[in-house]
């Protein structure tokens, strides 16, 4: 007997079983609101990438815009840019379907591609549960290996609370040839939203 179970979870948290500091972080190739497709071998002057789980319709999220588009001007002209990815299934929630991210990064000005994770394949490998979730790879002769994993910085709501700038220290770090004192936050943020199809 095929039984056919639909789970739409708003609050569904995937167990993280994904990379950890110190892995080696897989190439991806993921469709770009402007139509193109990127992925990390595209940027061949790039000292590593900070990477970023978000979404349109997260507060969290919307609350990290401003500061986003800031780490990207900053970083980018010194080898580390922003990559935006957005995890979650635009059938499990409205306003997170690739229309709706194109006109977000046309009505806010994001200095970065921000890419559709179209069925869902990468925020698991890399672990992601929030959004937004970061992974800062360092780029290396054998790959991308994970430095920092967790949050922006220590203040989610409000930017003029921030204490501690998490992504920051460890971008300054790399930079500076050493390895992140902070390596590890917990990302605070809204769930990723998944339509679970199972069939057994």
């Amino acid at each position: 007997m095929v039984h056919v179970l639909i789970f739409l979870s708003l609050f569904f948290n995937i167990s993280n079983n994904g990379y950890k500091v110190g892995d080696y972080a897989d190439d991806f190739y993921l469709e770009n609101v402007d139509g193109n497709f990127v992925s990390l071998s595209d940027y061949s002057n790039a000292q590593g990438f900070i990477i970023v789980f978000t979404c349109n319709t997260c507060p969290y999220s919307i609350a990290y815009e401003d500061r986003l588009i800031d780490l990207d001007k900053k970083y980018k002209i010194k080898g580390y840019p922003v990559i935006a990815i957005n995890p979650n299934d635009p059938e499990a929630i409205d306003g997170d379907d690739l229309e709706s991210m194109k006109t977000r990064h046309k009505n806010k000005g994001f200095s970065f591609p921000y890419l559709q994770d179209k069925n869902q394949k990468i925020y698991p490998k890399f672990g992601a549960t929030r959004t937004p979730h970061v992974y800062i790879l360092e780029k290396v002769s054998e790959g991308n290996i994970v430095r920092y994993i967790g949050a922006i910085d220590d203040s989610s709501r409000n930017p003029e609370k921030v204490r501690t700038k998490y992504v920051e220290d460890a971008v300054d770090s790399l930079l500076d040839g050493f390895l992140p004192k902070t390596n590890s936050t917990k990302a605070i943020g809204c769930s990723i939203k998944t339509l679970w199809l199972i069939i057994h």
